[in-house]
């Protein structure tokens, strides 16, 4: 509107954990006098899939939402509907969220507080891609008479679900072996043997994996030992009685090594070669529309066959660093957006990019204007404190 110079929403920080206090304000810039009945602001968070698909020869669009968080307050006004309008003067105007008013009756001031709390129940994490997102937002809506109500949205981070390297169920070391049996030349037998020993199984971003492994050679070509690690995304719609879903899968990164000779054995270990990039917590089992889980793969090729042994390990990505036992010292985390090749990182939504006038430069070299994305917790290597960095 003409006398809304200016309209925004400013939050006390951009990411939030599960169970704390949302602080912000509503600044409103007016140059004119104009009737205001009341300010609402809703905290939302909510889960939506959508994808086309082809159902009895027609291309139908699915879709499903699931909701996290829905809370509503009237924070400036009154929300009795029969209640009147009042003047809202020109001036730089601060609504925070957390908004104390007093309202004298016959008897006594009562006190009204305004706020929004995060629950204490495990929240799934921020998360875009096409298929489907995760999104955690305020809304304010300006209702003024006889006009269309202005609205404003401001988009946030929720860091979850909350999973802490240091459970005892991911400390267990994880050790697995494979063998095969190969034909040599004159008939004989030979043995490709591939053992891994991964130290735990729950990692931060920004963290080395730890794995070492024993390769032993007795057959009669070249081996190498290959290392992918892999994010699976599965997403959900309840349809009838099956319901539809769709799956991604993406390499985050690989690893290879040097060949191993005929009838030689050797170790490797990883060290800190295996650096995890930054990218979405996992989530199993909280949210019904989207499940992300991350798997290692090991194996040993030559020249002609892939996978001729083969082992995998399951990888959590949790948002709670490694700490050294009896240490005083924490790892210090940093929050940065995903990479960009994983789902959560590969995909910005539209109403995320700031358009652009066309200016008669190439579009590919334009950069454009990312609105907003969702952050995830990463260690800062150089003051990690794992024992092995």
């Amino acid at each position: 509107m003409d006398y809304i110079r200016e309209f925004d929403i400013r939050l006390d920080k951009e990411y939030y954990y599960a169970g704390e206090q949302i602080n912000g304000i509503v600044v409103l810039d007016t140059i004119e006098n104009f009737k205001l009945k009341t300010i609402r602001v809703i905290l939302r968070g909510k889960a939506h899939a959508e994808w086309k698909v082809i159902l009895s020869g027609d291309r139908r669009t699915i879709r499903d939402d699931q909701y996290f968080i829905d809370e509503r307050q009237v924070i400036w006004g009154d929300a009795d509907l029969e209640t009147p309008a009042s003047i809202l003067p020109r001036n730089v105007h601060k609504f925070p969220f957390r908004y104390r008013t007093k309202k004298k009756t016959k008897t006594k001031i009562s006190k009204h507080f305004f706020r929004f709390s995060l629950p204490e129940s495990s929240l799934p994490c921020s998360f875009e891609s096409k298929p489907c997102c995760i999104r955690y937002y305020i809304k304010v809506t300006l209702e003024i008479p006889y006009a269309s109500p202005p609205q404003g949205m401001k988009y946030f981070t929720i860091i979850g679900p909350h999973i802490d390297c240091m459970e005892e169920q991911y400390l267990k070391p994880i050790v697995l072996q494979d063998s095969r049996s190969v034909c040599c030349w004159c008939c004989k037998t030979g043995t490709l043997t591939l053992r891994c020993t991964l130290e735990r199984s729950a990692y931060v971003c920004n963290e080395s994996l730890k794995l070492k492994a024993t390769i032993d050679n007795q057959g009669e070509s070249e081996v190498r030992l290959r290392v992918q690690f892999v994010q699976h995304c599965e997403f959900f719609i309840d349809r009838g009685v099956l319901g539809i879903n769709k799956e991604t899968k993406h390499i985050v990164f690989e690893y290879k090594g040097d060949y191993v000779k005929q009838n030689s054995r050797t170790k490797w270990d990883s060290a800190n070669s295996l650096v995890i990039p930054t990218m979405p917590t996992s989530l199993v089992g909280i949210c019904r529309l989207a499940q992300i889980y991350y798997v290692l793969s090991v194996s040993l090729d030559n020249e002609k066959d892939i996978d001729i042994v083969h082992l995998t390990f399951p990888i959590t990505i949790g948002n709670v660093p490694f700490r050294i036992p009896n240490s005083s010292v924490v790892p210090k985390v940093k929050y940065e957006p995903a990479c960009s090749h994983v789902e959560g990182g590969l995909y910005t939504g539209p109403e995320f990019l700031l358009g652009q006038v066309y200016d008669g430069t190439d579009k590919s070299t334009r950069e454009s204007i990312v609105l907003y994305r969702p952050v995830y917790v990463a260690v800062e290597r150089n003051t990690s404190q794992d024992p092995h960095n």
